[in-house]
Parts: C-alpha cells; structure tokens; sequence
C-alpha cells in the first residue's frame, strides 16, 4: 500500500516523540512539532488509524501500530541514510542535508535503498550521530547522556547532537564541537548553567546551558 508523504512523516514524528519506550504521544505534541492546527492533525490521525497505523482514540495518546512501527523506521532509515551519502559521499555539511534528505527519504524503491547502504558500507550513524535502522528496523545501541547531566571533572566523549537546525549545527562548527572530541567538565555555573569545557586538551571553551542539553555524550 502506497503511503504520501505527509502519512510518513507524521509515522516519523510519532517514532521521535514516543521514544525508545513507546509512551503515548498527545494530539497537541504532534501539532507543535508540525506546526500545524490541532483539528488537522486530528484528521490525519484517523486516517492512519483507519489504515492500521497507529492506536488511536480521540482525547487519548497516540502509539504505531507494529505495521506504522515498521514504517517508521524504514522512513528514518533511508533519511539517515541520504544524510550519511551527502555529506560522505557528496561533500555537503552536515548543516546542509536535513532537507534534501526529507525529499528523498520518501523515494520507495527498496533495492536502492540497500545499495545505498552496501555502497557506504553499512553505517551505523549518521552524520549527526544519530542511529540507522538495519533493514530489519534494528537500531545500534546509542546509550548517550546529555552534557547537562555530567557535572565537573567528568570526562566524555561528544557522540551526537539533539538539534538539527542549521544555525545550531553552524554554530558547532564555529566552536570545533565536532563530534569525536573529547571533552572535560572544568566547571559548572549554578546562576545560568553555562559550562566551562576543555576541548581535547587544547583549548577552553564557554557553553550555555541550552547547548549542553542539545549535546550528547558518552562518558
């Protein structure tokens, strides 16, 4: 059954926001991360609901069905998996990709889809450090904290980002937080929950809080 492109984004968002535990996702969730009114995600809603999709009941939280799981993750794979092309393989940045890979993400052809994956020798993360599903829908294990839970003198590793927005992304660049660096607490502020990094032993460097909960990092 053919799916448009609007029905598997909104099986997307459903994945990102229910999260590794599934919970239920409300209606208004789902209109804030489309940016779109309440009574048409209600819409969409049933009509995935009516094609097996998700579980859903009006006034209550939203989950995938095992068959909108399915297809879920086969949208997330093949978008992680463009990314990981254009920036590879086509020398895009990786503040330049998140748009051109949700056009192409919705391309249906499976066989490309696993050449592409043959053709990169199998990644298991994308360019912003983010898992790719295996053609099983299996994700790599990514058990990563957010640098605002780490506290000082903990040492960690920066393993992938939260936000995908262009200028955030370009404002890492900026600052050389790259990902693979590694990283050490050398103080915390208590008044705005900024943090003083030191940045592979080379140099120090002020983050402001609302970086640091946009980072992830493996102790």
């Amino acid at each position: 059954m053919q799916h448009s492109f609007t029905e598997e984004n909104y099986l997307k968002i459903i994945h990102t926001l229910s999260g590794k535990d599934g919970i239920e996702v409300s209606t208004s969730a789902i209109a804030e991360s489309t940016a779109t009114r309440a009574a048409s995600v209600t819409d969409m809603l049933k009509k995935l609901s009516e094609k097996g999709l998700i579980n859903y009941k009006k006034y209550q939280g939203v989950t995938l069905t095992g068959l909108g799981e399915n297809l879920a993750l086969k949208v997330i794979r093949k978008h992680r998996l463009w990314e990981a092309f254009l920036v590879g393989k086509l020398g895009f940045g990786w503040d330049e990709v998140h748009e051109i890979a949700e056009e192409l993400e919705h391309i249906s052809s499976d066989i490309l889809v696993e050449r592409l994956d043959a053709f990169l020798d199998y990644p298991q993360f994308d360019p912003h450090g983010d898992p790719i599903p295996d053609a099983r829908g299996n994700m790599p294990d990514s058990e990563y904290r957010k640098l605002s839970e780490l506290k000082s003198g903990d040492k960690a590793v920066l393993m992938a980002v939260l936000d995908h927005s262009q200028p955030f992304l370009q404002y890492l660049d900026r600052t050389e937080l790259n990902l693979g660096i590694r990283l050490e607490i050398l103080e915390t502020n208590e008044y705005d929950h900024s943090y003083l990094l030191r940045i592979d032993d080379r140099k120090d460097l002020f983050v402001s809080g609302q970086v640091a909960r946009h980072l992830l990092v493996q102790p």
